[in-house]
């Protein structure tokens, strides 16, 4: 920990240094861990298959599959959640206790207060959410007053679980269990959903007509270089950003591939798209290029100090996402990328013929002084990101509880 004491910051280990660490001792993956992980998962799929039944049927009911899916989420992260304070208040076993933190009285791992919160908050917005669209349509934007709670409710389950997994990955570290394995993978992998969720909750910014506003890429440059630092920092994977960022890719992939193949139509009106099949949402935003810039980065920067490493990783970030998706969003713009890898050839039932998407132009880009400052505001937003993250890494590199 001297390299923190000289304000440089702790870098992944390598492989090879790793394996040292856990070659000793036996240890399984408690079964806790793997149902917080599914609740996660259940809420990514349901965030997806939701926006996709949205522009392909219209929200016709509240109790439709993908809002399941979702609220299974929240259940399950409940369960998870009584069990541990039971468990940790009233239980006999030391191990769990000593791995606990007490609040208002009740003890638990830290993770379990967040994620219980984020459950509590999604079933919350489920009925907030049904009044909602009585009063105001039946089909609105998604980021609506009980949409945002239901939204930080999921990416609280998240980023709990992801607390859960890291403090029980920890111990296992520091005892040299062979458990390490799995809890490092079940922790990218959720470290992988949170990053997808923070991506879902920018969606109507970045949006592929959006791609050529400045706009996208602050939001971008302020969002995602903190969440990339933190697992990197935390994970002790030399490539843990750019899995992350591949754990998102492929999750929009999948969905793009996958939902067209069921048929659907419209329950609600007017339609101005005929729509025969369920409608995916959009290709993602290319952020493995930057987080593999990154990646590279930090493996290489273990005597910098923490500030340069923060400034150079922001401005590569920034310069990497744009020199990658500004050029991808002409692509997607194009014909060339009307087929079912990209999916831009479909549009959403009440998308009318006038519309950005369907004219393949973008939304009032900027350019000139506009689009440069922006780019020189994005690119400072994620060295302050980045170092934050990095920050915040670094104190849960340590999390045990």
């Amino acid at each position: 920990m001297s390299s923190v004491a000289n304000h440089s910051v702790v870098l992944p280990v390598s492989d090879a240094e790793e394996a040292v660490q856990v070659q000793t001792g036996g240890a399984s993956v408690p079964w806790y861990v793997w149902l917080g992980v599914v609740a996660v998962t259940s809420s990514t799929i349901g965030d997806l298959w939701d926006v996709s039944w949205h522009r392909t049927i219209g929200r016709d009911t509240f109790w439709t599959p993908a809002h399941m899916a979702i609220y299974a989420s929240g259940v399950l992260a409940g369960i998870v959640g009584i069990w541990m304070i039971v468990q940790c208040t009233f239980g006999r076993d030391r191990r769990l206790r000593d791995s606990s933190v007490s609040i208002f009285g009740l003890r638990a791992p830290f993770g379990v207060f967040v994620a219980g919160w984020g459950g509590l908050a999604m079933l919350t917005a489920g009925p907030f959410d049904n009044w909602w669209h009585n009063a105001y349509g039946l089909d609105v934007k998604i980021i609506s007053p009980p949409h945002t709670l239901l939204l930080l409710g999921s990416r609280s389950v998240a980023i709990g679980i992801a607390f859960l997994v890291l403090a029980v990955m920890n111990r296992s570290a520091q005892k040299g269990d062979t458990s390490f394995r799995p809890l490092q993978t079940l922790f990218l992998y959720v470290g992988g959903l949170v990053v997808f969720g923070q991506m879902f909750f920018l969606q109507e910014i970045d949006w592929d007509v959006k791609l050529h506003q400045v706009l996208a890429y602050i939001v971008l440059s302020i969002a995602i270089p903190v969440l990339l630092a933190v697992l990197s920092q935390t994970s002790r994977f030399r490539w843990a950003a750019t899995v992350a960022a591949a754990i998102y890719m492929s999750f929009v992939i999948g969905e793009i591939l996958i939902l067209p193949l069921f048929p659907a139509q419209p329950k609600l009106g007017p339609v101005y798209f005929p729509v025969t099949h369920m409608i995916p949402g959009k290709f993602p935003i290319l952020l493995i290029v930057p987080a593999f810039a990154l990646d590279l980065i930090w493996q290489r920067a273990h005597s910098w100090k923490s500030w340069k490493i923060a400034l150079v990783s922001g401005f590569v970030f920034t310069a990497l996402l744009f020199a990658a998706e500004w050029p991808f969003a002409e692509f997607l713009m194009s014909p060339a990328s009307a087929n079912r890898f990209f999916g831009t050839a479909d549009f959403a039932y009440f998308v009318r013929s006038t519309d950005f998407d369907r004219l393949r132009q973008f939304s009032h880009p900027d350019h000139g002084a506009i689009l440069w400052l922006g780019l020189l505001k994005a690119a400072v937003f994620a060295s302050i990101s980045t170092w934050i993250g990095m920050t915040f890494g670094r104190w849960m590199r340590g999390v045990q509880r």
